[in-house]
């Protein structure tokens, strides 16, 4: 244990607590007994393994996520995407295809977790490359990842105009890595990407296609091709968010492999 561990499980089990209605549901939910579970709110004492678990599972967290910084905890749940897993995750179709990924995914042997800088070119702002910041973490037996797009004001830079969160799952299958991504802000979107992982020395890329329907007024459907870069280790903190914004394609600061994948964005897919 990490001298720090009571204090942060403390700060995450009171946040995601506040968006499950009374604690007193909640306890009756995970089957705990709510004097003990209010000694682990206040941080007095630390839950067993086992009822790390249950929380864990209770609020569809693998154990490792409620022990982060209460900032990254934030920075993956915001958005309140549990409806709308809950809701796959009841759907009988949509359970054996989950149930034959983690099969296919365990055989796998990619270390994919991480944090990374996602690149694509926009398809809001014509001529653009959107860099967003993208983290995949371990989740139980199973990835699943969040990213975050933020498109500054043409009018006043340092404002910023638009943001989207994604949340989702990640399959690795056969090699390529799968995305399925749930717009959390408008609510109104799902995206899908498909990317092959590569290793140039010490350098982790991932290259591939994304597909999805733009956030402009004709709302079109497009397909363009995107590349994450590594950064680190862990998930997600709020100082990362400081990259995420959009580059025009002669910014020095995008890895000239990302932008010779990437081209002249003139390969960008819509319909219509």
């Amino acid at each position: 244990m990490k001298p720090n561990d009571v204090e942060r499980f403390a700060a995450n089990l009171r946040f995601l607590c506040e968006r499950h209605g009374s604690i007193t549901a909640v306890c009756r939910k995970i089957g705990l007994n709510r004097q003990q579970f209010n000694k682990y709110l206040s941080g007095v004492h630390l839950p067993s393994p086992g009822n790390v678990r249950r929380i864990s599972q209770f609020f569809g967290l693998g154990p490792a996520v409620l022990f982060a910084e209460t900032d990254e905890v934030r920075m993956l749940v915001d958005g309140n995407y549990f409806p709308v897993l809950d809701r796959l995750r009841g759907s009988r179709q949509f359970d054996d295809f989950m149930n034959a990924a983690v099969l296919a995914s365990k055989q796998e042997s990619l270390d994919i977790t991480g944090v990374y800088d996602r690149y694509q070119y926009s398809s809001i702002y014509k001529g653009a490359i959107i860099r967003s910041l993208l983290c995949i973490y371990n989740n139980e037996n199973l990835y699943q990842h969040c990213y975050i797009e933020r498109f500054p004001s043409v009018d006043s830079p340092p404002r910023t105009d638009y943001i989207f969160k994604y949340h989702g799952f990640t399959f690795p299958l056969a090699g390529r890595i799968f995305f399925i991504d749930f717009e959390s802000v408008q609510k109104n979107e799902l995206t899908t990407s498909i990317l092959m992982p590569v290793q140039r020395s010490k350098t982790r890329f991932m290259f591939g296609i994304a597909s999805g329907v733009a956030a402009t007024m004709l709302r079109e459907p497009y397909a363009t091709r995107t590349a994450l870069h590594y950064r680190r280790s862990g998930l997600m903190r709020k100082e990362d968010m400081i990259v995420a914004t959009t580059l025009p394609p002669d910014d020095p600061s995008i890895p000239r492999d990302i932008l010779q994948y990437l081209g002249d964005g003139g390969d960008m897919l819509r319909a219509g």
